[in-house]
C-alpha cells in the first residue's frame, strides 16, 4: 500500500503507528458509531492508550461544536437579518448539532490520539 500522509490518516480515521488500521468499529452513520477497536489490526497498536485518556477529547469536541454553534448563528443572522426569533436559533443549533454529533465525537478522538497518544509513525520495509 502507498504510503499515507498523517493528514490522509487523520481524515479517514487510520491508526496513527501504521496509518492502514481502522480505528472505528463501524461507519460513522451507524447507531454503534462510538465502537472503537481495542488493537490496530494491522500492526496490534493498543489504542486506549491509558485509562480516562480520551477525556482530553472532550476539549477538541467543545471546540468543534463551539464553532459549529457560532457558525450556524452567524449563517442564521446573515440569511434572516434581526428578524429571526430565539425559538429558531435553539431549534436550527439543536438539529446541526445533533447531525454533526457522530463526526465531531470520533474526529476529537482521532486527533487526541494523533496529536496526543505518543504513538510514532513506523513505515513499512
Amino acid at each position: 500500500m502507498p504510503n499515507v500522509s498523517k493528514l490522509q490518516a487523520i481524515h479517514q480515521g487510520k491508526c496513527p503507528r501504521c496509518r492502514e488500521g481502522k480505528l472505528f468499529k463501524h461507519p460513522a452513520v451507524h447507531s454503534k458509531f462510538m465502537m472503537m477497536n481495542e488493537y490496530c489490526e494491522v500492526c496490534h497498536q493498543k489504542f486506549d492508550i491509558e485509562p480516562g485518556f480520551y477525556f482530553g477529547a472532550m476539549y477538541i469536541s467543545y471546540a468543534f461544536q463551539t464553532a459549529i454553534f457560532a457558525s450556524v448563528s452567524l449563517a442564521i443572522f446573515i440569511l434572516m437579518g434581526d428578524k429571526a426569533p430565539l425559538w429558531y436559533y435553539i431549534i436550527v443549533i439543536l438539529i446541526i448539532s445533533l447531525v454533526t454529533l457522530p463526526f465531531s465525537f470520533r474526529y476529537s478522538r482521532i486527533l487526541m490520539l494523533h496529536w496526543f497518544g505518543g504513538v510514532s509513525y513506523r513505515k513499512k520495509t
